[in-house]
C-alpha cells in the first residue's frame, strides 16, 4: 500500500542528492558553458546549484525548442559580495556574450542584508551593462523557520532589480502563490532551507518564463537535464505550480 509513495519520495531525494553533487562538483573546477544559444550566467549559492536550477531552466527551454546556453558560478553560503571578492563570477561576466546574468544570494530580509544585496547588485549590474547584458534577480525564499520574512525578502529583490532596471524573477512570490493553492505542498527539502524538487521546478518555471517571456502553462512535468538528472512530477501538481509561476510573473 505504501510502496508507491515511498518510491516517489526516495526518487525525489535521489534526484536532489545526485543533482546537488554534480553541480557542486562542477563548481570546484572552472565554470563550464553548457549548450548553445542565448547565454545565461547564473551567479549564486546552494539555492541555485541544489537540484541544478540552471539545468532545469535549460531543460524547459529545450522542451519548447528555445536555445539557451547556461553557465553557473555558485558556491556554498555565498552572497554577492563574496562573489565579487572571490573573482570568478566577475571574470566570467567580463568575458561578455551574456544576454542575462542571474544574481542570487540569501533572502536578504534583514536591513543589512538588503543593503548589501542592493549595493552589490549595482556593482555587478554596472559590469553587466558594459558587456551588453541584462541583470536578473532570482528572488530567494527564507528558511522555513523564518516564514515571517517572506514579505521583506520579496521586497528586497524587487528593490534590487529596480535599482539596475533589471529583470525580477519572483521565485519567492511564486512559492507563496503555490501555497495559496495547496498549503500542504512540500516546497522545502528536509533541511527547511533548500528547495525540494517541487520547489526547484517552480523556481525554474519562474526563471524560464521571466527571462524568455514565455507562459509557464503547458510546460512538461518530466524533465531531464543535460547532466543526466531526471525529474518527474505528478501532472496535476505540475499544473498547480505552473499556475503559481504565472501568477507571480503577472504580478511582479
Amino acid at each position: 500500500m505504501h510502496g508507491a509513495p515511498t518510491r516517489r519520495v526516495f526518487g525525489a531525494l535521489l534526484f536532489c542528492f545526485v543533482a546537488s553533487i554534480r553541480c557542486l562538483s562542477a563548481q570546484m573546477g572552472a565554470p563550464r558553458l553548457v549548450g548553445a544559444g542565448a547565454r545565461v550566467l547564473f551567479v549564486g549559492n546552494s539555492y541555485t546549484y541544489v537540484n541544478d536550477v540552471p539545468g532545469l531552466v535549460q531543460a524547459l527551454a529545450d522542451s519548447m525548442r528555445d536555445s539557451i546556453a547556461v553557465e553557473m558560478v555558485a558556491f556554498p553560503d555565498f552572497a554577492l559580495v563574496d562573489h565579487w571578492s572571490e573573482g570568478t563570477a566577475m571574470r566570467e561576466v567580463r568575458k561578455g556574450g551574456w544576454r542575462w546574468v542571474v544574481l542570487q544570494q540569501g533572502p536578504s530580509a534583514a536591513d543589512v542584508n538588503r543593503d548589501t544585496l542592493r549595493l552589490w547588485t549595482k556593482a555587478f549590474g554596472a559590469e553587466i551593462q558594459k558587456i551588453g547584458g541584462r541583470t536578473a534577480l532570482f528572488s530567494a525564499w527564507p528558511q522555513s523557520s523564518r516564514m515571517q520574512d517572506f514579505d521583506r525578502a520579496i521586497e528586497s529583490y524587487a528593490l534590487a532589480a529596480a535599482d539596475v532596471q533589471g529583470v525580477l524573477l519572483p521565485v519567492a512570490a511564486a512559492w507563496r502563490a503555490a501555497w495559496r493553492r495547496d498549503s500542504t505542498l512540500a516546497l522545502y527539502a528536509g533541511d527547511g532551507l533548500h528547495a525540494s524538487t517541487d520547489g526547484s521546478y517552480l523556481a525554474a518555471l519562474v526563471i524560464y518564463g521571466g527571462l524568455l517571456g514565455k507562459p509557464p502553462a503547458g510546460l512538461p512535468n518530466a524533465l531531464t537535464t543535460r547532466s543526466g538528472a531526471a525529474l518527474r512530477l505528478d501532472a496535476a501538481r505540475a499544473r498547480l505550480l505552473q499556475d503559481a509561476a504565472a501568477e507571480a510573473l503577472a504580478n511582479r
